[in-house]
């Protein structure tokens, strides 16, 4: 982040400027969600983070995309192999890319052919947690929301031992800028037993933090085209 950048953010007229809070400590807001001013302060910065790194997503040239989604993809096959003994026989939830997220479906069709359970997110409820439904090379995709292709309702629902979060942003304290729906979190804390969570992004997402609140929850690892980023400590 540039010095012309922050300067800009902190003479943006906020009460409590997340970029004076950075200084302090990258924890430094309320944990406990007390200043409601200071959770608008977060969420305008949020959705002005969100603005700059689509923008700069989609402006990456088609080449460049498809190599690093590549690149992910082999970081990913090994990340499966050498910890989960290649998610055979486990269900996997991937996700369909859009707004130039990494293609990661040459990876859904080969865990498929592997033996692997695979199954996409979508979003049945508005503001509760995804439902995840079977997908194989053969199912007939209907449109979801957001005019997303999912698998239809008589598709088998699943529950996912294995989940794969596409990233905005990602810190390297594992934490995840999305789209702002709050979708992900609210099902990752709904799940029992909670899947293992892979974040998938872009190197160039990367950012010094998110300034983390009570609903953000740390990922168990990110994945990018420069390999493993990130990788919560278990306690």
């Amino acid at each position: 982040m540039s010095d012309d950048f922050k300067n800009f953010r902190c003479k943006s007229g906020f009460s409590s400027p997340p970029c004076y809070a950075a200084d302090v400590a990258p924890n430094y807001f309320d944990p406990l969600a007390t200043d409601p001013e200071q959770a608008r302060d977060v969420a305008r910065w949020r959705r002005a983070e969100r603005t700059r790194l689509r923008a700069e997503r989609q402006a990456m040239q088609v080449a460049d995309r498809q190599a690093a989604g590549a690149a992910l993809i082999n970081h990913l096959w090994v990340v499966l192999e050498e910890r989960f003994g290649g998610a055979r026989g486990q269900v996997f939830s991937a996700y369909w890319p859009i707004k130039g997220e990494p293609d990661l479906r040459p990876l859904m069709t080969e865990l498929h052919k592997a033996g692997v359970t695979v199954a996409l997110p979508l979003v049945e409820t508005k503001a509760a947690p995804l439902t995840f439904r079977r997908w194989t090379p053969e199912t007939k995709m209907v449109r979801g929301d957001w005019n997303i292709p999912v698998p239809p309702p008589d598709a088998p629902k699943l529950s996912p031992n294995i989940a794969l979060a596409p990233l905005v942003g990602w810190s390297a304290e594992g934490y995840r800028l999305g789209y702002g729906g709050g979708y992900f979190d609210r099902t990752l804390a709904a799940l029992k037993p909670r899947p293992f969570v892979i974040g998938i992004g872009f190197n160039a997402a990367h950012i010094a933090t998110i300034f983390p609140q009570p609903h953000d929850i740390p990922l168990d690892l990110i994945v990018t085209e420069a390999g493993v980023r990130s990788e919560r400590t278990k306690e």
